[in-house]
């Protein structure tokens, strides 16, 4: 499945446009700043015309990347004004940003904000969103959702929001309020190292590892969210999905504590056990084999989990140090 993947976006031809000589973007924002709006989108035909035609108030620059939508966003996006990159069938947010992103980059963009295409964000305060990067104080902007007073967040959204924050929090070291929101800019650094392996929704997260890796600094500007549409997947369904991608990048990225911490409870736990054991043997001269069995199973998964963690830690640690060893080479 994935070498199919892999081949589609191969398959996709760039687009063609021609460079204006005059500024792109904002009138105010110099000669020299290009700015590009990428919204990926999948079945959006009821808000990507409205989302590109207000986006393109902002920026001259406005590409829409169909990911296999199977309604009219495409066309609609293109009738709006947008330039369009379209997949063949639904490969994923991650992938639909990475070929918004390859195409910024021949665009020789400046700077790339991320929108979603189904109107929870407003264009108009694109202009917030770039201000730290126009300003050189960030690499990364996040439009957070709960840095503002009046935004409405659903209960169950911000309960899931939180578990998503604090678990990307472990895995990457960065700590973000909204690690999960789709209103993003990036600077020209961090626009020439983004390369996405999240397929789904888990890319947003996957952003934090990649600052830590790369060293981007961050930072957050409040953004009004808006929920004018019920979601297009079950709640519980999207969630479960979001979380098994955040895990998939922790254990990717930090296998030491992906195995580490759960492989520590279970060796503290069949060590307490096993000292349990040992004091019912001391007080009935009798030993309770089912518990000393149980004691040795919790105390072997922890050691194998431990030693999983630490040797995948070397190895990375080893890839990590080649890669960089050949990049010295060729530069």
């Amino acid at each position: 499945m994935t070498d199919l993947k892999n081949s589609q976006l191969d398959s996709i031809l760039p687009i063609e446009y021609d460079l204006p000589s005059g500024p792109v973007g904002l009138s105010d924002q110099g000669q020299d700043f290009r700015l590009v709006v990428v919204i990926p989108a999948y079945n959006e035909a009821r808000f990507i015309g409205s989302t590109v035609l207000k986006a393109r108030e902002y920026s001259d620059w406005v590409l829409v990347v169909d990911d296999g939508s199977e309604d009219e966003t495409a066309l609609l996006a293109q009738s709006a004004g947008a330039m369009v990159i379209k997949h063949d069938c639904n490969l994923g947010k991650g992938a639909a940003l990475n070929s918004g992103l390859n195409e910024s980059r021949r665009m020789g963009a400046d700077c790339v904000v991320m929108l979603d295409a189904d109107g929870q964000h407003l264009p108009e305060e694109i202009h917030y969103v770039i201000e730290p990067i126009k300003a050189g104080k960030a690499d990364l902007v996040i439009g957070s959702r709960y840095l503002s007073q009046h935004n409405k967040i659903p209960r169950h959204r911000s309960w899931g929001h939180l578990l998503f924050n604090t678990i990307t929090k472990w895995g990457s070291g960065v700590h973000v309020s909204d690690s999960q929101s789709g209103f993003r800019a990036l600077s020209r650094k961090a626009l020439n190292v983004a390369c996405f392996t999240s397929q789904g929704f888990s890319v947003e997260s996957e952003m934090q590892f990649l600052a830590n890796e790369k060293g981007l600094t961050i930072a957050e500007v409040p953004v009004t969210i808006r929920y004018p549409d019920q979601p297009k997947r079950p709640v519980l369904v999207h969630g479960m999905q979001v979380l098994n991608g955040i895990l998939h990048l922790v254990g990717q990225h930090r296998p030491l504590f992906y195995f580490g911490v759960p492989g520590t409870l279970l060796l503290s736990v069949g060590i307490i056990w096993g000292l349990w054991v040992l004091d019912i043997y001391r007080r009935t001269a009798q030993l309770a084999v089912g518990y000393t069995l149980f004691s040795i199973l919790l105390s072997m998964i922890g050691i194998i989990f431990l030693s999983t963690g630490i040797t995948l830690h070397s190895v990375r640690g080893l890839i990590i140090n080649l890669l960089n060893s050949m990049k010295g080479h060729t530069s």
